[in-house]
This record gives structure tokens, sequence and C-alpha cells, in this order.
């Protein structure tokens, strides 16, 4: 069974940083795609970022250049690194594990809990 856990969330001033982590349980990363959604209050869960089991890593425009995303297979674990943090990245950030299409869609298979990121202004 897999389970992912998020965690690293947090409140920070604009400008600050962030790093998210999100340990899976249940079969390996370096095997698998692995992705970062964030849900605002009211809005859609979006794409932010993706590291497939090549290393590819995919990036939301609002993000690129300011969030990293990194594997440690030891670990087991993904990252997101978050830098020049905007009150606009304000969401529930989510980790996810091997999609069923493009990895830009929200559409992946096993799904953590989630973790608060709230940037103040």
């Amino acid at each position: 069974q897999v389970q992912l856990a998020e965690s690293g969330g947090g409140l920070v001033q604009a400008g600050g940083s962030l790093r998210l982590s999100c340990a899976r349980s249940g079969g390996t990363i370096s095997l698998s795609t692995m992705g970062w959604f964030r849900q605002a209050p009211g809005k859609e869960r979006e794409f932010v970022a993706a590291i497939t089991w090549s290393v590819n890593t995919y990036y939301a425009d609002s993000v690129k250049g300011r969030f990293t995303v990194s594997r440690d297979n030891a670990k087991n674990t993904i990252y997101l690194q978050m830098n020049s943090l905007k009150p606009e990245d304000t969401a529930v950030y989510y980790c996810a594990a091997d999609p069923q299409r493009s990895v830009i869609e929200a559409e992946y298979i096993y799904w953590g809990q989630g973790t608060q990121v709230t940037v103040s202004s």
C-alpha cells in the first residue's frame, strides 16, 4: 500500500523560503513520477512541479525560477524547495505519485494529505 506523507509547511513572510518534503512508503520513488500540486481557497487544484523516474523536471510557469523539485532515493523522499515566496503562493500543497495521464494533470493515483503554506505580505 502506497502512502505519501508531506511535511515542511508553515507561515513565512514574503520573500522567504520553505522546503517541503514528501516521504513515500510502498514502492520506490526512483521508479516513479511524482508531483507537487497546490490548492488555494476557492480555487481548483493546480500543478506546481513534477520529477519523473528519469529525473526530468517540470514546473508551472508561476513558480519557474523560484521553486526546485528534487529527490533523495535513499530516503525515498522528494522535496520542493520554495524560494522568493509570494502571498499568492499561499495554499495547501499536495504530493502525488504515479500519474495516470500527463504529469501536469491532477490525475495521479496516490495523494498525500497536504501541508499548509501561508505567505504573509
